[in-house]
């Protein structure tokens, strides 16, 4: 009996895709989502009171294992449309919608 494996990419390997490098006190963590989906987190290692010293998460992007593709969130369950990672920064894939005059000046 021959059994099929899915094409998937382990949620260990998916950090390892993001081009960027996590900004200062700022750390990346893939966590399984739903079954073909991994939510990447975004953790801030500034020590705040309110949440006795823990590390302040936000949802970073969505990754498809089964497409391979990188989704933009509308919140921390919901996955939105898919991005490209090249056009987002260190601290969301959320898709910079810029005007010429910043384009230039981001991108110069």
């Amino acid at each position: 009996m021959v059994t099929l494996r899915k094409d998937t990419t382990p949620t260990d390997c998916v950090l390892s895709l993001i081009p960027h490098q996590p900004p200062t006190n700022y750390t990346y963590e893939a966590v399984q989502f739903k079954r073909d989906i991994v939510a990447i987190w975004l953790l801030c290692h500034r020590r705040f009171v309110y949440n006795g010293g823990a590390p302040t998460r936000t949802i970073y992007a969505f990754y498809n294992t089964k497409t391979k593709r990188f989704h933009a969130p509308i919140n921390s369950k919901t996955v939105g449309q898919p991005v490209s990672l090249t056009d987002t920064t260190p601290y969301t894939s959320m898709p910079l919608k810029l005007n010429p005059l910043e384009y230039a000046l981001l991108h110069s």
